[in-house]
């Protein structure tokens, strides 16, 4: 019987016959393992999303944490479920031996978390954020610092969290006013209070290691005097055994549309309710140096995004297979052909729309699927470059995906869910069936990591002109290369790469006219359609190079990947034609609505 959650063949697919991630193993980073540790890997995800996380998605749902003023309480299962991940070290699956990882590929790592994040999303958070907590430290923090805090996370022992946005000043970090004042010993304490906190409480650890942005008193203003902290929820001692209670409070849960299986706290830090070592104030550690926390947290935000991504394609997968075995087994109506109304219903995936709803299901979650694993891969690629060139080509072109491979999935996958429970029809708007908590679930994912006006204006007004063009110069060089071997190829994909190239062509000429014009604002005031147009057309170069893939296989799966590869060059990149229209008429409509106006 086939998974419901991720298709174990599109993985094959992408991982050995796309992306060849098997070659990796020829570098020494990687020499110990083979395609053989690989699908080992896979198959034990599998299996533990499968029967530790699938089972408690809903309940998890309907039994959202509870506080009672001292105390966070989770079903069960919940910490069941953490507890098989961490036994299996998964935690460290893709860091360094050094550390206790097991140096997997950040492409098989990224394939294997998407199980678990179709399973489970709200409780694959607490994992999911452990990870990225353990990856900052291990490289931004010290030794002790890592054997303090990164080895308990590696053994299930504690959980991470990133402490960002304060209640006033949300997206806007320049404006975060937790402040860290300097102690005579080297370490920090902390006042303020974090909202918006995912995991900021609970009892599934012993411990909760927090990364807290502050700003030490006297610092320079804006983002350039943030700093990094390391507050765990109970100080640690030198021989690793916990020492007092730190002084961070849970001042209440935040009560969510979906993702409820995961808290969501405001934290207080240094409020006076614990005294560590009889002072207030919570007790913190700086990592790496005063002033450059923001840039030590982007190696945790960067990873987020990616990993926002991924949990957007996975709840839009999910939903798409769930929508398929309910279109196969559900019979209603006849084909438009058949008049007779004593012939037998039909399957509705027999309905020409019904098709089209699971084709575009199709074409967003296994697109931006290939997205993300195309990103790790690159991540992989960075880390054995031969030479500083080669890894910086692999970065910058990360640097310009990375927003899009948030922000696409986040959008589209979404609209993968509204899809997926128009196909149930009534049935999906109920709570039976699982597609309408998907939806509600991935409503998060356009919001958090960066919003999607935000990832906009990033793209736009940095990533784009960053090092004069050259990682828009270099995602050109691989465009190119994808539509001159479709070329060769003949076809449809020889036609698919016409229509790839003309908007290629016209996306680069329509950003040149953009900046030439020299109005900025009005340039940036439609960053989110420019955000929206360019993730269209790298799906569809995406979409073209899956098709290239496919070539000279003749089967039902194949045949499927060129169908939603049609899907998209007839359905889906045509949207971008009037975007690009707005965009190079530096249409000024919203910045000319006076907001009396509304």
């Amino acid at each position: 019987m086939r998974s419901t959650l991720i298709s174990r063949r599109d993985l094959d697919f992408l991982l050995y016959e796309w992306l060849r991630v098997e070659e990796l193993t020829e570098f020494p980073r990687f020499a110990e393992h083979s395609r053989q540790t690989f699908e080992g890997f896979l198959d034990l995800c599998e299996d533990i999303a499968t029967r530790y996380f699938a089972p408690h998605n809903k309940r998890n749902d309907s039994n959202e944490p509870t506080f009672d003023g001292e105390k966070v309480t989770l079903i069960p299962e919940v910490g069941a479920a953490v507890e098989a991940f961490t036994a299996a070290g998964l935690i460290g699956a893709g860091m360094d031996e050094g550390v206790g990882g097991l140096q997997l590929p950040a492409t098989v790592q990224a394939a294997g978390m998407s199980w678990f994040q179709a399973a489970n999303v709200g409780t694959t958070a607490y994992v999911f954020l452990t990870i990225g907590n353990a990856n900052l430290i291990a490289t931004h923090g010290s030794a002790d610092q890592i054997a303090r805090f990164v080895r308990p996370m590696l053994e299930g022992a504690a959980t991470g969290t990133m402490c960002l946005s304060e209640p006033q000043a949300g997206s806007s970090l320049a404006d975060i006013v937790t402040r860290a004042v300097p102690q005579e010993d080297g370490t920090y304490r902390l006042f303020g209070a974090k909202m918006w906190i995912s995991g900021g409480d609970h009892d599934l650890t012993e411990n909760i290691v927090h990364l807290v942005l502050a700003k030490i008193p006297g610092g320079p203003a804006g983002t350039k005097g943030i700093s990094l902290f390391i507050v765990p929820k109970f100080l640690v001692t030198d021989d690793g055994t916990l020492g007092e209670r730190n002084d961070v409070v849970l001042a209440g849960l935040n009560h969510k549309m979906g993702y409820r299986g995961t808290t969501n706290t405001v934290l207080n830090f240094g409020e006076g309710k614990h005294t560590p070592e009889g002072a207030p104030g919570a007790v913190g550690y700086l990592v790496g140096e005063p002033h450059r926390g923001l840039s030590y947290m982007f190696t945790m935000m960067n990873e987020a995004r990616l990993g926002v991504g991924l949990g957007a394609t996975a709840l839009g997968y999910t939903g798409y297979l769930k929508s398929v075995e309910y279109a196969r087994t559900r019979h209603q109506g006849r084909a438009l052909t058949t008049r007779d109304p004593a012939t037998a219903q039909i399957p509705i995936i027999e309905h020409p729309d019904v098709k089209r709803m699971l084709l575009a299901q199709k074409a967003y979650s296994e697109g931006a699927l290939a997205l993300l694993l195309y990103c790790n891969r690159l991540i992989d690629r960075q880390r054995v470059a031969a030479d500083a060139e080669a890894a910086r080509e692999h970065t910058l072109l990360l640097e310009i995906l990375t927003g899009v491979a948030k922000s696409w999935p986040s959008q589209w996958c979404l609209e993968a869910n509204s899809l997926a429970i128009q196909v149930h029809g009534g049935y999906g708007y109920t709570r039976e069936y699982d597609v309408e908590q998907h939806y509600r679930d991935n409503r998060l994912n356009p919001i958090h990591e960066g919003t999607h006006g935000i990832q906009g204006l990033d793209l736009l007004g940095r990533k784009v002109i960053q090092h004069n063009g050259a990682a828009l110069a270099l995602l050109g060089e691989q465009i190119t290369a994808t539509v001159t071997a479709a070329r060769a190829t003949g076809g449809r994909p020889a036609d698919h790469a016409e229509q790839l190239d003309t908007a290629w062509q016209r996306l680069l000429a329509v950003t040149a006219a953009m900046f030439a014009a020299g109005d900025t604002a009005a340039a940036m005031a439609n960053a989110t359609v420019y955000l929206e147009a360019f993730g269209h057309i790298v799906i569809a170069w995406i979409w073209l190079e899956q098709e290239l893939a496919t070539t000279g296989k003749d089967d039902d799966f194949h045949h499927g990947k060129r169908a939603a590869a049609r899907y998209y060059f007839r359905y889906e990149l045509p949207r971008t034609t009037p975007q690009l229209d707005l965009l190079a008429a530096l249409d000024r409509t919203t910045l000319d609505t006076d907001e009396s106006w509304f």
